[in-house]
C-alpha cells in the first residue's frame, strides 16, 4: 500500500534541510510529538549527501485494532534511516526505511525537498508491505494511516519550530 503527501514550509530550503539534520531540532520535535528514548544514532550532512539515523519509542496515533495486539504494543521501538543526496541547488532527495521492532512489515519511502530563498515543500512517498497471510493488507493499511497521522503531526511541530 502506498501514500503520497506534500508538506509546505514557510522557510527556505537550506533552513528546513538544516533543521532536519539539527540534533536539537530533532530531539525537541520528537519530545513535542510524544516520542520517548530518542537517540540520534547518526547525523551527517555534507555538501552533496547526508545520512540520518534516529531510534525512538512511539505510541500509535490511533487505536490499535485487536488483530494487531499480538505484535503492536503501546510503545514501539522504531529505527528510521535516511539517505539524502543533492539533486541541484534547489532540490534534495531522500530514500528512507523505517523498522518497527516486532511488527512484520516493511516500511520504506522517499522524500523530495524542493524550495527557494522563501519557502519549500517536501513531497513524501511511503510504501508499507506486510506479507502475513489473511491479515497482511489490514496491517499495512493500519500502519500506512498511522504513519500519515504521525508525519502530519511531525510536520506541524517542525514547521512551528523553524
Amino acid at each position: 500500500m502506498e501514500l503520497e503527501v506534500t508538506h509546505a514550509y514557510d522557510s527556505n530550503l537550506d533552513r528546513v534541510l538544516g533543521a532536519f539534520f539539527d540534533e536539537q531540532h530533532i530531539l525537541q520535535k520528537n519530545a513535542e510529538v510524544g516520542a520517548r528514548n530518542v537517540h540520534v544514532d547518526e547525523c551527517t550532512l555534507l555538501d552533496q549527501t547526508g545520512k540520518l539515523v534516529i531510534s525512538r519509542e512511539v505510541k500509535s496515533a490511533q487505536e490499535v485494532p485487536g488483530f494487531l495486539a499480538s505484535f503492536h504494543r503501546e510503545w514501539n521501538k522504531v529505527r528510521q534511516e535516511e539517505h539524502w543526496f543533492r539533486k541541484d541547488e534547489n532540490e534534495w532527495h531522500c530514500e528512507f526505511r523505517v523498522h518497527v521492532e516486532g511488527v512484520p512489515a516493511k516500511i520504506k519511502g522517499s522524500m523530495r525537498l524542493q524550495g527557494d530563498q522563501n519557502n519549500c515543500i517536501n513531497q513524501v512517498s511511503l510504501s508499507v508491505r506486510c506479507d502475513l497471510p489473511l491479515i497482511g493488507k489490514k496491517v499495512a493499511k493500519f500502519l500506512l494511516e498511522d504513519s500519515r497521522l504521525k508525519m502530519d503531526r511531525e510536520h506541524q511541530v517542525s514547521n512551528a519550530l523553524l
